[in-house]
């Protein structure tokens, strides 16, 4: 969603840090507010104004026309103040259909003043630019200020001057005055454009000899420009609208979507209510409500909500868990019912996103059948099979009702079986995967040729395009360029004419983005529609430097080469026309820009969800003044049969084949819901001969071209026989559209729908999944465009769930009177499934070439050992822990996870005399990095140099283990000429002991359970430094034996699993991580020391040559 609601005080607070202007604006930051919990003492501590001044209340809860309901309070001192809240401040009120408690209070100076002084403004974003309206009478009677206040259009980028203002609005504004509110309104202005606001009405604006006063104040800003403004906008709350709480997992739903590329939204309408949703898709989310509404469920409608742009299985699992923990919290006598909806996705794994669901209904499995909840679900789109039948074993193995249904019923069919409308049927069962069909049965790699006659849509000259019907007097003939239909009394910039034919079976195209799934779904399309070339010439992305990026032609491998500037790309492939641009919100507009400097480019498709509405309208602008048509942005893109597609739109190629998308049918259709556009599809597919081109213009307010444009390139399309809409709450494009039909413009049959018409029937405000869907005004809402529509002489059905009925019985009607002639079926050519596709159905299976069992990052959060990251944090288990963990596949005892720690302490450094640590300096000092010194440092490390702990563990359990005393093993290694691992020290001995060993041994003795090998171990240093002191036991010795007793008793593992760890060289591993962080240091020591090569002096050493033989 982009236009959000803010506050009245955040508002102003806004307006107070950055207006820029002459006028003296008066009564800066003097606001106080007001809750249930406010402390008065304190409130007049930080106000001292407040007991000084006469004062003014009023509610700060998005509440219209508050001094009509009486919701003002006017001249007040603070007692009366505190007086006028009693009866008010947490009391329920009634503003028009919405209930609500009034919760949020702001208090302001009072300005004395007359009728006079009071003034209008309000400035508003449309697609054309921001219009300013002004009025000379403001205040709560101002009354209908469309009709009455005088109206400036600022041209997108274009400047207000005080010229244009005092000239085209202060007309009726006494001479001392025009100055200040000329200046005021320019300043406002500025700021309304700096700041991203998209609304910013002020009623009444006061104007006194000393200055300007904003009394009251609405406005709404732009949420998606929050990477931009995020500096002066700081941390915005947007307050609910008035009437609907504010819940806890509405937050925590928005958090998840802040935190994920893809889109999860929740609003709940009504807690107690039986009927809940959870559906795939913005657009699919308001077809649901809607057709709940329609089939009477309005009261009992519990949720709004849609999840889409392939959210991973966690999020799913997340998303769905806080519905079902909802829906399970108070009982309802009828029971409930949880519609899992959407249309045919395009990208999205269904059976991935269902694998969350599904865990969500195990975990929630016993108060769902408490609650007596039945569920209900329809999908379609990638594996969507599979999807479908993890979700019908759940229904058996939990016992709860779950009826599954595919592409096969229509799309909003289940929410008439859940209200009980009609028969629950008893479906066929569906198959076991997707695209079982794509093999081919053919063993040739060729590309196979053209098996049918060429696409519509191949180059024909200009004169050849002529309307279905003739034009009435004074309306242009259709050519192959069209101009955008005007509206009445707009602003028409200059633009250059746009191609009608957006798209042929020769188009080229770039992609924008390292996109390969998508650039290779396209290059399949293109494959089964049998074009000669793919599509996609070449990519861009600025991250890596120019390559080849490896895809599929059918059977052959083909390289497409990818550069890491557009200029080049533009250079090389002058045969490209068309940029299909996945760049991120913040860099969308900055590479668009630069695309619509070549003049190849006829057409951009912008992916990209989350554009602020400001930078569209000048991308809109600069497309129409270069004659680029865009497609976008917030869009799947759109799709022309047989001969291209654009990036993901379609879906996978089971879907391409099922809707017939590989050859081109007569129907044409404009939708702005990506997801709805692939369920057109489907339906096209089912009620007449095909699709011939069908765009998703986007879900944004202001898309890069209109329902008007595409309809109009339609219109002037010979192949296209009839036409398809899908419009929307908000906005009033779709009243073109009858504009055209009623003058003649528009004349093949049309058929139409807007979702939204539930909107109407809520009693506050719901920001649909779009961010355009949202009605300003009464002419915006779905209800009025329909009518309005009806009455044009367009086909408009019931409701959706009639909308294929229609579109068949105006295809049945056209095919009888021979405007339409069905041709005869050709079969596509076949396309080998990719590997990783298929093994993702279960068609294949291969052996994986790595094993692991320590770790799982591919999760929602990383798991260690069975663990999630988040446990091993929350249970402090330190890095010992972990270290069990990842080496052991344990939760080691808390001892078990100290002596790790100890160990790595005590072995972390020894000193730079000693060969690692050496060798880590002369490799830092010859101006090797970090990596390559350390593994000078580590590769010294063996038997010699601290690699005693394996071979003392070894030594010590094998003696010990057979049953040799102390001195029978100290005899026998002596006798076959071995050293004992782990005694002996070079500096240390029984007299000067090694206070690391000390501090280790105490530990153990202390600690663990038993100490069997290490009082093995004392006994034979006592024997030993009898002989000579200084062979005692070493760290690397007690470490071992102490790591033997660890494994062996504190009962985690068993004796082999025990003796297995040993003979792996786990121990070993210890001095090794150890070590390193010694060996690190030494490295940023000299680094630091600024040290230079190391040349061993030639005093130490010993040059012993052979003596020279003379003959």
């Amino acid at each position: 969603m982009s236009a959000k609601a803010i506050s009245e005080q955040t508002g102003k607070e806004f307006l107070y840090k950055y207006i820029c202007t002459t006028a003296a604006v008066q009564n800066r930051f003097r606001y106080a507010t007001v809750t249930s919990e406010t402390d008065w003492e304190r409130l007049t501590q930080d106000h001292p104004w407040l007991q000084t001044e006469q004062l003014v209340v009023k509610p700060d809860q998005l509440i219209k026309r508050r001094g009509k309901l009486g919701l003002v309070g006017v001249d007040l001192d603070l007692q009366g103040v505190q007086e006028w809240l009693k009866p008010r401040l947490m009391r329920e009120t009634t503003v028009g259909k919405a209930k609500g408690i009034l919760k949020n209070f702001l208090i302001e100076p009072f300005v004395p003043h007359s009728q006079e002084e009071e003034f209008y403004v309000c400035i508003y974003a449309t697609r054309e630019g921001d219009y300013v309206l002004f009025h000379h009478e403001g205040g709560m009677d101002v009354g209908d200020v469309d009709s009455k206040a005088q109206r400036l259009l600022v041209g997108v980028d274009e400047k207000l001057t005080e010229g244009a203002v005092t000239e085209q609005l202060l007309a009726h504004v006494p001479d001392e005055k025009k100055q200040v509110l000329a200046s005021f309104i320019v300043g406002l202005f500025n700021l309304y454009e700096d700041l991203y606001f998209t609304y910013l009405e002020i009623n009444p604006l006061v104007v006194t000899e000393e200055g300007v006063y904003v009394l009251d104040m609405a406005a709404k800003i732009d949420a998606t420009a929050d990477f931009i403004c995020k500096p002066k906008w700081g941390d915005v709350e947007f307050p609910p609208p008035f009437g609907r709480e504010a819940y806890p997992e509405e937050a925590y739903i928005a958090d998840l979507d802040a935190k994920s590329g893809a889109s999860l939204k929740l609003t709940l309408l009504n807690p107690r209510g039986r009927i809940w949703t959870m559906v795939a898709g913005g657009g699919a989310s308001v077809v649901y409500s809607d057709t709940i509404c329609d089939l009477g469920g309005v009261d009992e409608l519990a949720n709004y909500g849609e999840y889409s742009g392939a959210p991973s299985e966690q999020q799913t699992y997340d998303y769905a868990k806080t519905i079902l923990s909802l829906m399970t919290r108070e009982k309802h006598p009828d029971g409930k019912v949880l519609i899992i909806g959407g249309s045919i996705a395009n990208f999205t794994n269904v059976a991935a996103t269902f694998k969350g669901i599904v865990r969500a209904i195990k975990d929630y499995q016993g108060p769902l059948k408490e609650h007596e909840v039945t569920i209900f679900v329809r999908r379609g789109g990638p594996n969507y099979q599979e999807g479908l039948r993890v979700m019908g074993e759940v229904g058996k193995t939990t016992g709860i009702p779950i009826h599954v249904f595919g592409t096969e019923t229509h799309m909003t069919a289940i929410v008439g079986m859940a209200l009980g409308h009609r028969p629950i049927p008893n479906q066929p069962p569906v198959a076991a995967h997707t695209a079982n069909f794509l093999l081919n049965s053919s063993s040739s790699a060729a590309t196979p040729a053209t098996t049918r006659t060429a696409s519509f849509s191949e180059h024909k000259l200009a004169n050849d395009v002529t309307p279905a019907k003739k034009a009435k007097p004074g309306v242009p003939a259709a050519s192959s360029l069209y101009h955008s239909w005007p509206m009445k009394n707009m602003f028409i910039a200059s633009v250059q004419a746009k191609a009608t034919t957006l798209f042929s079976n020769h188009t080229k195209s770039i992609v924008w983005g390292m996109q390969t799934r998508a650039v290779q779904g396209m290059l399949d399309f293109d494959y089964v529609c049998s074009r000669e070339e793919p599509s996609v010439a070449a990519m861009v992305y600025p991250f890596t430097g120019d390559h080849k990026q490896k895809f599929y032609w059918g059977h052959k491998e083909i390289l497409l080469p990818v550069y890491k500037n557009m200029a080049e790309a533009m250079k090389k492939h002058p045969e490209v026309d068309v940029l299909i641009s996945f760049a991120s919100l913040r860099s969308a507009y900055d590479s668009t820009v630069e695309t619509m400097q070549y003049p190849q480019i006829h057409t951009i498709a912008i992916i990209a969800e989350g554009i602020p509405e400001a930078l569209t309208r000048k991308l809109i602008k600069t497309a129409d003044e270069k004659g680029v048509t865009i497609i976008g942005p917030a869009t799947v893109g759109g799709i022309k049969p047989g001969c291209f597609k654009i990036g993901n739109t379609g879906g996978m190629l089971d879907n391409i084949l099922a809707s017939k998308l590989y050859r081109p049918g007569s129907v044409a259709y404009v939708s702005r819901s990506g997801g709805m556009s692939n369920e057109l599809n489907n339906i096209i597919s089912r009620t007449t001969d095909g699709v011939y081109e069908g765009v998703a213009i986007g879900g944004d307010r202001y898309p890069g071209s209109t329902f008007m444009d595409h309809v109009l390139r339609y219109q002037d399309t010979p192949g296209v026989k009839m036409i398809v809409v899908l419009g929307e709450i908000g906005g009033t494009e779709e009243y073109k559209i009858c504009e055209g039909v009623k003058e003649g413009r528009i004349t093949k049959p049309v058929v139409c729908w807007c979702i939204g018409t539930c909107a109407t029937m809520f009693s506050s405000e719901v920001q649909f999944g779009h961010a355009g869907a949202c009605a300003n005004q009464a002419s915006e809402t779905a209800v009025s465009k329909n009518k309005a529509l009806r009455e044009a002489g367009v086909f408009v059905p019931k409701s959706f769930d009639e909308l294929g009925d229609v579109i068949r019985s105006v295809y049945d009607d056209l095919v009888a009177n021979g405007v339409i002639i069905p041709a005869q079926e050709v079969p596509p050519p076949t396309v080998p499934m990719d590997y990783s596709w298929a093994r993702e159905l279960g068609l294949i299976r291969k052996p994986a070439s790595f094993m692991t069992s320590i770790c799982d990052e591919r999760g929602q959060e990383l798991i260690y050992a069975g663990m999630p990251i988040t446990e091993v944090f929350k249970e402090e288990m330190g890095l010992g822990g972990v270290l069990g963990l990842l080496w052991f596949q344990r939760r080691l005892p808390r001892y078990a996870c100290q002596f790790i720690e100890m160990c790595l302490m005590v072995t972390a450094d020894h000193g730079p005399a000693v060969s690692g640590a050496h060798n880590t300096i002369v490799c830092a000092r010859a101006g090797k990095d970090l990596v390559s010194s350390l593994t000078s440092g580590l590769l010294t490390i063996g038997d010699r140099f601290g690699g005693a702990l394996d071979a003392a563990a070894k030594q010590f359990s094998k003696a010990f283990d057979s049953g040799m005393l102390p001195m029978e093993f100290v005899n026998k290694m002596k006798k076959d000429g071995k050293l004992i691992m782990g005694i002996g020290h070079r500096v240390k001995s029984i007299n000067n002991p090694d206070m690391r060993v000390q501090i280790l041994k105490d530990f153990v003795k202390q600690h663990f359970p038993a100490t069997q090998l290490l009082d093995y171990a004392l006994d034979v240093e006592k024997i030993t430094t009898s002989k000579k002191p200084n062979l005692i036991l070493n760290v690397d010795g007690l470490i071992g034996v102490a790591f033997v007793d660890l494994l062996r008793t504190c009962g985690g593992f068993t004796r082999d699993e025990a003796d297995e760890f040993v003979e792996i060289g786990a121990l070993n591993g210890i001095f090794v991580l150890g070590r390193s962080m010694g060996f690190i240091g030494h490295y940023l020591d000299q680094k630091r020391l600024k040290q230079g090569l190391y040349r061993h002096p030639w005093d130490d050493i010993s040059y012993v040559l052979p003596e020279h033989m003379s003959m």
